[in-house]
């Protein structure tokens, strides 16, 4: 890989820093990874090793793009199509492994496994719509429901499909500008294309809701009759071919209507659902988000555990000025420096932790009890949020530590930094989950913020206890929740929205502390199930650098209740640094944990000592060997 024209090339894998392999690293790894990390992981890990599969950052928007289609059909290549839209786990780990590579391919991965095979899969099949095409990626999915003029109120769609019983076919149309589909990949890239639309199902002049319809958009020579496609402009990040797709009067067969107890048409031609709510109807047809939320979070988890590992190779390997001028030191041993560093990575392994205990929550629910579903799309939905943000500030530290390389594409991190914006924002905005997750625990019966006794913390030392710092997350959630039922109290009556606006940010602040709770606590779970001794310390410490710090942040109401002494909120900064102070010796091992193949991180120059190569002039007059007058 060339860096600059004329430059000598990247390190290779065996020139860059070597992995610790010790049985602590080894530990870590398994403990991220989970038991069934040879199923569920190693097949992408593999993947992503293949040079195919690693991004130019020189091509322009257009090759890129047709680039990542190329690595779509490897993925297909590597897998059981079908297997893979039905598990969750490997599902998510696809995303978690290519998200650091390419970022569009994770996107159109998503969209094609999920969104469109996942739904189909999940739907009444039907003997005229086989499914050999989209297994075998002779077409590709994808998949229409966010409108112009409605995103995160899609119950409002205008795009329609109504249903002629005489000729038993559907016309899909597109009313208005504000119906247009908004940002799907249905560009000429990657070859024809077929879609899952959501549209609203209108039969004998009644509306029946919302529905999924299979609709063939373009085969080789473009898109087909009363399809228009119009390209987005481009987005920063990684480029896909978003669209702007409508529909002039098309007719669809009747198979094309994705069916089950939620909604079919009886041989008569009549409509029936054991559903009598539309709105339940539509997140029935669309239930393939709650593990697209999931997917979304993994590729957040994989972008930035890759930024922290190069973050943290890069400062045990770029040197200053020590404290004499004839002395080199690695920037990592600055507090300013590895400080930052330390507290991304103890929020990573948190993050990992708290997303494998969300994807095995969705793959475990009972689909047949409505309250044991809504609980696991609430975990996934704060999971996403929560993990998606902490994922962009972690990264933009990793930028901002690795300098002006942090700032190159080649290096890796920057086009991580833009691609981030969209799990963000994909599969339900993260501020509209937070609003409903926030008033589903409202609404849930109340606990006293004391209902986990923090016990006895007569000294500034009983803080850094795990159980202590657990309970005390677990307070600042309960008093967050009762600080929004109170202001929910005080309100003025017969004005829903302004009630809401009355309790919403300490609403909005339960779910963050309860999202950092449940983070915690599965950090501490995983640590508990260390059994070398040295993992077991080093994530004890990890959860309580984590725990710490988010204490800090709740320690104004937890100390206005009494569960803090004004003495042990000044004490927590020294136990802050306690705890770095445990960990700092191991930021490499921790990092090298995440075990990223050393041919990406050879992809990316400041992730081997031999950075500077990548940049070096191989006709400069400091080569001794170059004749005079070469390379000019």
């Amino acid at each position: 890989m060339t860096i600059i024209p004329g430059s000598r090339t990247a390190p290779t894998a065996d020139e860059s820093c070597p992995p610790a392999t010790d049985a602590t690293t080894t530990e870590l790894t398994a403990l991220l990874f989970g038991p069934d990390r040879a199923r569920v992981h190693a097949p992408w890990r593999r993947l992503i090793s293949d040079p195919r599969m690693h991004t130019d950052h020189t091509a322009g928007a257009a090759d890129r793009t047709a680039a990542s289609y190329r690595r779509l059909r490897l993925v297909n290549d590597a897998t059981d199509a079908a297997g893979l839209a039905t598990d969750p786990q490997l599902l998510t780990a696809l995303h978690e492994w290519t998200g650091p590579v390419d970022g569009a391919l994770t996107v159109l991965a998503g969209i094609h496994y999920n969104l469109f095979l996942g739904s189909l899969l999940d739907h009444e099949p039907h003997e005229k719509r086989p499914l050999d095409e989209f297994l075998a990626m002779d077409r590709i999915g994808t998949f229409l429901c966010t409108e112009l003029g409605h995103g995160n109120d899609a119950t409002a769609l205008r795009t329609t499909a109504v249903y002629d019983r005489t000729d038993r076919t559907f016309t899909l149309h597109t009313p208005d500008a504000g119906a247009q589909k908004f940002m799907p990949n249905t560009g000429p890239a990657g070859g024809p294309k077929s879609a899952v639309v959501a549209a609203r199902l209108l039969a004998d002049g009644r509306d029946h809701g919302i529905f999924l319809f299979l609709t063939p958009l373009s085969d080789a020579s473009g898109p087909l009759p009363g399809v228009t496609v119009r390209p987005l402009p481009l987005r920063p990040g990684s480029p896909v071919d978003h669209c702007l797709t409508s529909f002039d009067e098309v007719v669809l067969p009747r198979q094309a209507m994705l069916t089950g107890d939620h909604g079919r048409f009886g041989p008569d031609g009549s409509f029936t659902s054991a559903l009598g709510s539309k709105r339940k109807r539509f997140l029935t047809s669309i239930g393939r988000v709650t593990l697209g939320k999931l997917c979304m979070s993994a590729s957040a988890i994989g972008a930035a555990r890759t930024a922290l590992t190069t973050a943290v190779r890069y400062a045990h390997h770029r040197e200053v000025t020590g404290s004499r001028p004839d002395r080199r030191i690695p920037v990592w041993a600055h507090r300013t420096h590895h400080g930052p560093l330390l507290d991304a990575l103890a929020t990573a392994y948190a993050m990992t932790a708290l997303h494998r205990a969300a994807v095995d929550r969705w793959a475990g629910r009972d689909a047949d009890d409505p309250a044991d579903v809504a609980d696991a799309e609430r975990r996934a939905a704060v999971a996403k949020g929560w993990i998606t943000w902490q994922a962009r500030s972690l990264i933009i530290e990793c930028r901002e530590r690795c300098g002006a390389q942090g700032l190159l594409p080649v290096n890796g991190i920057v086009s991580l930094a833009s691609d981030i914006e969209g799990t963000i924002t994909a599969e339900g905005d993260n501020l509209a989950l937070w609003a409903k997750a926030g008033a589903e625990l409202l609404h849930s019966a109340p606990a006293s913020p004391a209902a986990a006794p923090v016990g006895d913390v007569g000294d500034v030392g009983d803080v850094g206890d795990p159980a202590v710092l657990l309970s005390l997350l677990g307070a600042a959630e309960q008093l967050h929740l009762a600080r929004a039922r109170t202001r929910l109290r005080q309100a003025p009556p017969g004005d829903g929205l302004r009630r809401w606006n009355h309790a919403s940010p300490a609403a909005l602040a339960a779910v963050t502390a309860h999202a950092e709770r449940s983070a915690g606590a599965e950090l501490l779970a995983t640590a508990r199930r260390a059994a070398d001794p040295q993992a077991r310390t080093l994530l004890l410490g990890l959860h309580r650098l984590f725990a710490l710090r988010r204490v800090e942040t709740h320690s104004g109401p937890l100390l206005a209740a009494g569960l803090l002494t004004a003495d042990q909120v000044a004490g927590l900064p020294d136990l802050v640094e306690q705890a770095m102070a445990g960990l700092v010796d191991d930021g490499r091992r921790l990092a090298d944990a995440f075990d990223l193949p050393e041919e990406v991180l050879a992809t990316r120059p400041i992730a081997g000592p031999g950075y500077q190569q990548a940049f070096d002039d191989p006709w400069a007059h400091w080569h001794p060997a170059t004749p005079a007058g070469a390379g000019t």
